[in-house]
């Protein structure tokens, strides 16, 4: 990996660099956001997690129109503005004395990191040929799990020292990120075809909705979501019905570590052999591990049976994330690979879904049905992937 990393363009690797900063800054928070949140504004939990949620969709959604900003701003300036807001919306979340404020700054910062996000992957496309992408893919999404490894267990140690420490360090890196992304950036660099006129969103948005392939990879990519997108929310609500908070605490951390050090270590050997002539074999086999982990869920009744279960479960995770990112480098045209990628990141919307739709199940079926509901989610993002590679 580390040799691929040398051969990239410079602005590769700093676009690679602050994704990974960013994700580090936002992790720094996840382990204490709840208690935060129940400690600062004393909201009950129903409320905490409708807020998370909720702050989580809209950003969703508003990063589409963040992917036709990647398409017609200039690399340099959206990136640059965008570190600055996420570092401003910390600050800001830090002061906030109002729940509503604190969930406007956290639609805030989960948009800046979409659209960081998406300028990257469509800057990866407009400065690599096709045949280096999957391995871009898989690197960027390696740096992701470490930071998400990482960020909490620095957040931790932070609040130690006070309860605002995570905030505030994480704005100070993305206020870091913002001044060496505008000292260093590529100032030419632009992820859209410059011969292009730009379109309006309104007319970039209807031909969204009339590109079938598009619509299906959505619906797949959201199904798909529903089941990897928040796995350690509803494992933990399973848990917890089925065992006690305590047991289901200590089996959740065995399964995130499991996770952790299977995608850091497996994510670049498996991501980089991915190709765009065989995106559906790939995906099949993706779809295969899911459902064979979900299965081995049900199934489990020893702490090592649940870990096989997680490895099973995280290949597959390994292989659909970029192969979702190689389809879309496929389909998208040139000058609308932003908010094609925007449109790409809906899926959080599944990972919204998961733990909502776990929870309804818990209450009105037997525990375990749960799994089987997730492969039938499984199955019908399997049927949408298919509908979407097949050619027009």
């Amino acid at each position: 990996m580390l040799a691929a990393l040398k051969r990239y363009p410079h602005t590769v690797r700093l676009l690679l660099l602050t994704t990974f900063t960013l994700t580090v800054a936002r992790a720094l928070t996840l382990p204490y956001l709840v208690v935060y949140l129940a400690d600062n504004f004393q909201l009950p939990i129903s409320q905490i997690g409708l807020l998370i949620g909720g702050a989580l969709i809209i950003a969703s959604l508003l990063s589409l129109y963040g992917g036709h900003l990647v398409d017609t701003v200039r690399n340099h300036t959206l990136v640059s503005a965008s570190t600055l807001l996420f570092a401003l919306a910390f600050v800001a979340a830090v002061v906030s004395e109002s729940a509503l404020l604190f969930f406007l700054c956290l639609v805030l910062i989960n948009l800046a990191l979409a659209v960081v996000d998406i300028a990257a992957k469509a800057g990866f496309c407009a400065l690599l040929p096709v045949e280096a992408r999957a391995e871009v893919f898989a690197i960027k999404y390696t740096l992701s799990n470490v930071g998400y490894a990482a960020g909490p267990l620095l957040g931790v140690a932070m609040l130690e020292l006070d309860d605002h420490m995570p905030f505030i360090a994480s704005a100070l890196l993305g206020l870091g990120m913002c001044l060496a992304y505008w000292r260093l950036g590529d100032r030419d660099l632009q992820a859209s075809a410059p011969d292009k006129p730009a379109a309006g969103f309104g007319q970039v948005a209807l031909g969204l909705a009339r590109d079938r392939r598009l619509v299906y990879f959505t619906l797949g990519g959201v199904l798909s979501a529903v089941v990897f997108g928040q796995f350690t929310a509803y494992l933990s609500q399973y848990l917890v019905v089925t065992s006690s908070p305590t047991e289901a605490a200590r089996l959740v951390g065995y399964l995130v570590t499991t996770n952790a050090v299977t995608v850091i270590a497996l994510q670049y050997l498996i991501g980089r052999r991915i190709s765009r002539q065989h995106l559906m074999p790939w995906l099949l086999a993706g779809m295969a591990l899911f459902i064979a982990g979900l299965l081995g869920f049900s199934l489990a009744g020893s702490v090592l049976a649940w870990c096989l279960a997680m490895l099973v479960f995280t290949l597959g995770e390994i292989i659909v994330i970029p192969a979702e990112y190689m389809f879309i480098d496929l389909i998208a045209p040139e000058h609308l690979r932003g908010v094609y990628y925007g449109a790409q990141n809906l899926s959080n919307l599944g990972a919204a879904l998961g733990p909502v739709m776990v929870g309804f199940a818990l209450v009105h079926l037997w525990p375990g049905a749960i799994f089987y509901l997730l492969v039938l989610s499984v199955l019908l993002a399997g049927v949408f992937y298919g509908l979407g590679t097949r050619k027009k």
